[in-house]
């Protein structure tokens, strides 16, 4: 049976080869995650949780989901095991940061009826060709029906930095998901792309034609090949580096010295700590 991908993996394989290979190919264990990942997860759960109880006992208060926020990380947070490459960022920075995102979405969206919940952390696999060869899979935070009839496919980030509109109509992650919906839901239904960055109190959207979509199957298979065929898996350099749960065995990480790593200001921002790492 082929392996199954995602979206994370091919990142994964595009951001360092060295990084899949220990990930993925190897196997090689490893405890720790970023606290931007920590942070991201603690803020999915939530927001799980609070579309799940609209649903069955009303609207929680926005004391009662932060409360909720508080009590998970406190339940999970291990400072041995949580990365914070930012050494001018306290953990209480990350904390609130994590509560801020939630206070903004609350009170943008409340009372959460503008639109109908279908899937809350949707896991979804699919095949990219007719023989099942190239096969993915992913999570969806959120699948949504709207008054106007159009599916939406809601994926909620808390990084502090909201792309411009060019990379997100060029975003595969969510692209790939309405191609794992494909005609569950009407092939003539029309879908949105919905990125909710909570930090900034953002939301963008993004739509994609047929054509867009089957050119993304081909260019995604093309990546998967690339996989396949690989066998040196070389190491790639970058302020990402910083971040990479594997940089205390990577030789190339070793071998840079402090002075050329980019200072933690000076780095793009740290990667998000999306759910879909599998």
């Amino acid at each position: 049976m082929a392996e199954i991908y995602s979206h994370s993996r091919l990142s994964s394989f595009e951001d360092c080869p060295r990084k899949f290979q220990y990930r993925y190919i190897l196997k090689i264990p490893r405890d720790s995650e970023s606290i931007e990942g920590f942070v991201g997860k603690r803020v999915h759960e939530v927001l799980e949780r609070l579309y799940k109880a609209v649903d069955s006992v009303g609207v929680p208060s926005l004391d009662k989901v932060l409360d909720r926020y508080q009590q998970l990380w406190s339940e999970h947070y291990d400072a041995e095991r949580i990365r914070i490459v930012r050494p001018e960022n306290p953990v209480d920075f990350y904390r609130s940061q994590g509560e801020r995102c939630l206070n903004n979405y609350y009170r943008r969206f409340y009372p959460f009826d503008a639109d109908e919940t279908l899937g809350l952390e949707k896991h979804v696999h699919f095949a990219l060709d007719d023989g099942g060869s190239y096969r993915m899979q992913g999570f969806i935070d959120r699948v949504v029906r709207t008054r106007d009839g159009a599916i939406e496919i809601h994926d909620y980030k808390t990084s502090q930095r909201m792309p411009r509109q060019i990379y997100l109509d060029r975003d595969r992650q969510l692209a790939l998901y309405q191609i794992a919906i494909g005609n569950r839901y009407g092939s003539d239904r029309p879908v949105r792309l919905v990125w909710h960055y909570l930090a900034p109190n953002r939301t963008a959207t993004s739509t994609r034609t047929p054509e867009q979509l089957e050119l993304l199957r081909t260019n995604t298979m093309e990546v998967i090949d690339q996989i396949r065929a690989e066998t040196e898996f070389e190491p790639r350099t970058g302020p990402l580096c910083n971040w990479c749960e594997y940089n205390d065995i990577c030789p190339a990480f070793a071998a840079t010295t402090a002075s050329t790593r980019p200072a933690p200001e000076e780095t793009a921002a740290a990667p998000p700590g999306q759910l879909d790492l599998l």
